[in-house]
């Protein structure tokens, strides 16, 4: 084998192994049976989101796998395989590939990593279900913001009431 042929091969190791330990999840697909433009929209959805989905040699992504401390992923590296990084978001590469399986039964789900983590594809589609980290995150500021409201409206009501009682005084005082 050639010396600049495995210096490649060694760099494409590398960028992929990078790219799982950069990665807040990812998501191993087997895209058989897909025609051009179902791919081109997957890819499309995928790109939408802020996912990055590759194609790469099997081989190539064992040695990654395998470097990267998750070699019991390779046992899902058979037939033409996509995978599919998010950096930003963990539940958004999950809900792309599961709902898109589900519109296209060619595409299969096979496996996938959150936070260093293997799943299985029961694993993938429960991540699925999740809401997204926006929705998560209005949620969150939604509970923190109730009990704030709720004081606010009893220091009005309270408020609301001193003002009637010195109403109430004022006229009686003034009807006598």
């Amino acid at each position: 084998m050639k010396e600049s042929t495995l210096q490649a091969k060694v760099q494409l190791v590398d960028e992929i192994k990078e790219k799982i330990n950069n990665a807040q999840s990812v998501v191993l697909v087997d895209y058989r049976g897909l025609d051009v433009s179902q791919l081109t929209e997957l890819r499309r959805n995928f790109r939408e989101a802020g996912v990055e989905y590759k194609v790469y040699k099997n081989s190539m992504m064992r040695f990654a796998f395998k470097e990267s401390g998750l070699e019991e992923f390779n046992e899902h590296l058979t037939g033409p395989n996509g995978i599919a990084f998010s950096y930003e978001d963990p539940v958004s590469v999950a809900k792309i590939a599961s709902n898109f399986s589900k519109e296209n039964k060619n595409l299969e789900i096979k496996a996938g990593i959150v936070d260093g983590k293997i799943i299985n594809v029961e694993g993938v589609e429960a991540l699925a279900e999740l809401p997204s980290r926006e929705v998560l995150v209005a949620q969150a500021l939604g509970g923190l913001n109730a009990p704030i409201q709720g004081f606010a409206n009893v220091l009005q009501g309270t408020m609301r009431a001193l003002v009637i009682a010195l109403n109430q005084i004022a006229e009686k005082q003034e009807t006598a």
